[in-house]
């Protein structure tokens, strides 16, 4: 096991951002997320984690209420778990957080907070350019032009982040690199320079756990390797499945065995069993 926590088990990701403890953390990771854009000076932890819709469901999700230096409030959601319909998923939780908003009662008058989604995606997205971050927003399809900045879908597709530390260029893509590798990490990097990241590399460390807390975060990991194995498995028997097809196709078009092979990748005996 690592020196320090998988931030993509349910447990890792609470201990990093969803603690009051871990406030500094989470308000210096958002800022430098929306840097240029707004600035936040005070968060606000919801406690309760949204419960899931479908049997077997572990999402987490954090309802944060965050102060910005305008004093506007702006809702962000934190989502950390790949699920089925992914993107209708965000949207989903998105829209409800915003349907929440109106449950103080009729002298409400739709004064819609800006509300962001903040997806740490650890997986490929199913029709998304392979790009690392993908920032999803309100806007005139004919000009261009933002119709409201009050929805905001963030998507960091973590597979596409690439650098290694010596080429991070900015605080934020600091972040990006330690979260993808701290794992794997046997010290954090920039913890000497930067008091952020000696505070994250304090909370993240397995070994300050408590006995409690340890028997909660493995089981945790396992959980989420198994997922892991689960999803491979499914994408295995996806590229198995569409492969048989494209061979079923090929020998309808009366092309040889060999041929079939060769394109395929599948073995002669395996082409002969197709029907």
């Amino acid at each position: 096991m690592g020196k320090f926590v998988n931030p993509f088990t349910d447990v890792g990701f609470k201990r990093i951002f969803g603690q009051e403890f871990s406030k500094p953390l989470l308000l210096d990771f958002l800022n430098n997320l929306l840097v240029g854009e707004r600035h936040i000076t005070d968060i606000t932890l919801n406690d309760k984690e949204y419960p899931g819709h479908y049997d077997g469901d572990r999402s987490v999700i954090y309802d944060i209420k965050c102060e910005t230096d305008t004093g506007e409030t702006i809702i962000v959601e934190m989502q950390n778990r790949e699920h089925p319909n992914f993107k209708e998923r965000t949207l989903y939780y998105a829209s409800e957080a915003i349907v929440r908003q109106g449950e103080r009662g009729t002298d409400w008058g739709y004064d819609v907070k800006a509300v962001y989604l903040v997806a740490f995606v650890n997986f490929w997205m199913e029709g998304v350019k392979p790009l690392f971050r993908i920032d999803v927003g309100l806007t005139d399809l004919r000009s261009g032009e933002s119709f409201s900045d009050k929805l905001r879908l963030i998507y960091l597709q973590l597979p596409c982040f690439v650098k290694e530390a010596d080429d991070c260029e900015n605080d934020f893509e600091r972040w990006i690199y330690v979260l993808k590798n701290m794992e794997t990490l046997n010290r954090l990097p920039w913890a000497a320079q930067n008091s952020v990241f000696q505070r994250l590399a304090e909370i993240a460390e397995v070994g300050a756990m408590t006995k409690e807390e340890r028997t909660e975060y493995d089981g945790a990991l396992k959980r989420y390797r198994d997922t892991l194995n689960v999803m491979r498995g499914a994408e295995l028997k996806g590229r198995s499945e569409e492969r048989n097809a494209v061979a079923k196709n090929m020998k309808a078009m009366g092309l040889s065995t060999e041929v079939i092979a060769q394109a395929t990748g599948l073995t002669t005996d395996e082409v002969k069993e197709i029907e």
